[in-house]
């Protein structure tokens, strides 16, 4: 049987450890809290698991043109923005072409990339572990087709400036799609961070992906959306999975919405949680970059491996990344002492 040779040297996606019941899960960027008070009781009430989930989102997509005001056509619901962000580039790039991102980054890139048949175009991050825009722009070619921003940038954390972006999107030629990637834009707190929301209908070649994963608490669910121009949202609907997203998840989205004020209590906690921690983290001694989203880096270097090992036998589950650090997830309270306690010992032996 005939494979595409890239496809089967690809590695598929793996998730990270998981500790014991008793432990702390801090390697998959998940919120420590379930899902809104509510959310899955008013979910349940209305889902027929007999019956196909509607294809279009209409109530979901009608909200979310709603919220932050756009057409219906300027919205798509997907399974995930990480779904999203696959359809995006099958829309747009194939063979011979490019996909331009700044690396490291989300680790999904590559593999999204590959399947469409298009080449990446790793452009390094700075030595603070941010997003280079100039040199991004400048790694713009005829073969490009998309470039991706991540912001605040997964695994390392910081956040693109606002105006930054806006001289990035000045340079990149119209015809080049430009992806915001703001998986973890809630928990932003930098005033001076991009929010692609202001940014709506500027620009025709940009497009915004974000998630009800992380704030929302709804990862077992798997509901992302994108807001863009109607044509490119039509192209990215057409490389999509038909029923991707369950009824169950559009409905608990839906309920999600309607719990703002508690949203925002949540994601308050988690944020002084992380700066917590990445305060304490720096008396250490580690130098750790700045952080908006809900996870802190800590740059382990050729001792990664072996870091990650000590976490997880004191029943921590982190992410490593060989060679470079370790990203830890803002979990619950009760793991910040024991965390600490493991970050210490890593840094007297170093």
């Amino acid at each position: 049987m005939r494979l595409r040779p890239e496809i089967a040297a690809l590695t598929a996606y793996s998730q990270g450890r998981s500790p014991s019941p008793d432990g702390f899960k801090l390697s998959s960027n998940e919120n420590p809290y379930p899902a809104l008070p509510g959310v899955l009781e008013a979910a349940a009430a209305h889902v027929e698991i007999n019956r196909y989930p509607d294809g279009a989102a209409v109530a979901l997509r009608t909200r979310l043109a709603d919220r932050y005001g756009v057409e219906f056509s300027e919205v798509i619901v997907g399974a995930g923005s990480s779904s999203l962000l696959q359809q995006l580039f099958l829309a747009a790039a194939g063979r011979g072409d490019e996909i331009v991102y700044a690396w490291r980054s989300f680790e999904a890139y590559p593999g999204f990339v590959t399947i469409t048949g298009a080449t990446s175009a790793h452009v390094p991050l700075t030595d603070a572990l941010e997003h280079d825009l100039p040199a991004l722009a400048a790694a713009v070619t005829e073969r490009t087709r998309v470039v991706v921003v991540c912001s605040p940038n997964n695994p390392t954390g910081p956040a693109v400036s606002a105006d930054a972006f806006e001289a990035f999107m000045r340079a990149v030629p119209a015809e080049v799609l430009v992806v915001l990637d703001e998986a973890y834009q809630e928990f932003v707190t930098d005033p001076l961070a991009v929010d692609g929301e202001k940014l709506i209908g500027e620009y025709p070649n940009l497009v915004i992906t974000r998630t009800f994963s992380k704030a929302y608490g709804l990862a077992g669910l798997r509901v992302g959306y994108a807001i863009g121009p109607a044509r490119l949202l039509a192209a990215a609907r057409a490389t999509a999975i038909p029923f991707a997203v369950t009824e169950l998840g559009f409905a608990a989205a839906l309920a999600s919405l309607d719990r703002k004020p508690l949203l925002d209590e949540r994601v308050a906690e988690i944020v002084v949680r992380r700066d917590r921690l990445r305060g304490e983290l720096i008396e250490q001694g580690w130098a750790v970059p700045s952080a908006q989203g809900n996870f802190v880096w800590l740059p382990t270097g050729e001792h990664t491996t072996a870091a990650a090992d000590a976490f997880f036998d004191a029943d921590i589950a982190v992410r490593p990344f060989a060679d470079e650090g370790i990203r830890i997830s803002i979990g619950e309270e009760e793991s910040i002492e024991r965390i600490l306690e493991v970050s210490a010992t890593l840094h007297r032996q170093r």
